[in-house]
């Protein structure tokens, strides 16, 4: 890799990890936990270690510090630091240390004390290093590796590198998680980790050659930093290529639950949404969580309204058109999708009852299917515990069209007596 190629790999790396940096610390602030706290210094401190590594950066800083080479030191002190931080999350992640206080907390305490120790001999010895002579951001490692010092400081960072490294892919590979976002997190970091000891592959047997003056593998060694930069872009997925995946479904469900908001909030009564803006069928592009989660109560308010305009009689032709055999060409409903019909089918004919009392006053008191306030019938699916509300409202939303339900209505209408309400 040359050196403009990377600065300019590395300077993207920066950027990208700085802004889920920024991203974690906006999550930090709503929900201040230990593991989002290091996450989020994890990816600040990464994205100051590429920022230093990429050669523009090395040579200035260099050139501030009056060493060359200087910036190699805050560099591998910064990537024990972001892996040493990695590893620690991925232990506190762990349910069966959660369930042991003391011993989780002497395990993160061992390997605190492990990776200062390792990083106060390496400041030891990089300053009893002789670096006379130019930077080369590339070739540090065999470069000086001639040096005892530098032999030796090379030798602590390989060497906690691949401690820390492979101790978490074996922690991530034996961590079984119920949530399925922090476990897909620990597969990913299990690879990364896996990437990152490609460094310590590639690295070792050039320094090694270099330090009894063959060169010939430096190319090698450079390579290693590639396998490090796969490594860090695999880990930045971890931490958030599960939470841009969870944001784009929020998205699509907010979308999703759009005609029915229209149906019972807008189509019922406006001062049920929480704001102005919750009639606007744009997307939201920030906090889609509690967007997401003001529509479902919205909605939720929205059918508590129209109860006392509920009638049966939809669901019950709903459910008898249904049974027969030869009803639609994709076969018979689910139990969840049948329910969901039946509530849509509740819904529509609620909302027209409600709206043809609001035109004709008068009918008020003759249709006896418009409820008087107070009196309320159950909806299909009233029972449904509040974390699945989400998926329940979904398929309500995407039966809302479903020709069963338009029969069912149609069917429900003309079989009415005609003393009674009518659209």
């Amino acid at each position: 890799m040359s050196e403009h190629l990377s600065n300019i790999v590395y300077l993207s790396v920066a950027a990208t990890t700085l802004m889920l940096a920024l991203w974690k610390g906006l999550a930090l602030r709503r929900d201040p936990t230990a593991p989002l706290a290091l996450t989020a210094s994890m990816l600040l401190c990464a994205s100051l270690v590429y920022a230093m590594a990429a050669p523009v950066g090395y040579r200035t800083l260099g050139q501030w510090a009056g060493a060359p080479s200087f910036a190699t030191l805050p560099v591998y002190l910064g990537i024990l630091t972001c892996f040493s931080l990695v590893h620690i999350i991925t232990l506190l992640w762990d349910p069966r240390r959660r369930r042991q206080p003391r011993s989780l907390r002497r395990t993160v305490s061992r390997w605190v004390l492990g990776y200062l120790g390792a990083a106060t001999l390496m400041i030891i010895f990089f300053l009893l290093a002789d670096l006379a002579g130019p930077a080369d951001p590339l070739r540090f490692n065999t470069t000086f590796a001639g040096d005892p010092m530098v032999l030796l400081f090379l030798a602590v960072f390989l060497a906690t590198l691949s401690s820390g490294t492979l101790n978490t892919w074996w922690q991530c590979r034996n961590v079984k998680l119920s949530d399925p976002q922090l476990q897909h997190s620990l597969q990913a970091f299990g690879v990364a980790m896996l990437g990152v000891f490609g460094y310590v592959v590639c690295g070792a047997p050039a320094i090694a050659a270099a330090a009894l003056g063959h060169h010939g593998l430096d190319t090698v060694g450079v390579f290693g930093s590639t396998c490090g930069v796969i490594g860090t872009i695999v880990m930045c997925y971890g931490l958030s290529g599960s939470a841009v995946v969870v944001y784009f479904k929020q998205r699509k469900d907010f979308r999703k639950l759009q005609p029915l908001w229209e149906l019972v909030v807008a189509g019922v009564d406006e001062d049920l949404a929480y704001s102005s803006g919750s009639s606007r069928s744009r997307l939201p592009a920030a906090n889609v969580g509690f967007n997401l989660h003001r529509r479902v109560i919205e909605i939720l308010d929205g059918t508590r309204a129209l109860r006392p305009w509920v009638s049966l009689a939809p669901v019950a032709r709903l459910h008898s058109l249904a049974a027969e055999s030869t009803w639609g060409e994709k076969g018979p409903l689910s139990g969840p999708e049948l329910q969901a019909a039946a509530t849509a089918a509740a819904l529509r004919d609620a909302v027209r009852r409600l709206q043809e009392l609001r035109k004709s006053p008068a009918l008020g008191g003759t249709d006896e299917d418009a409820h008087r306030p107070g009196e309320t019938t159950a909806l299909p699916g009233d029972d449904t515990p509040a974390g699945a509300e989400r998926e329940r409202l979904l398929l309500v939303a995407r039966a809302l069209s479903h020709p069963l339900v338009t029969a069912a209505l149609e069917e429900s209408r003309t079989s009415a007596p005609q003393g009674r309400a009518r659209a």
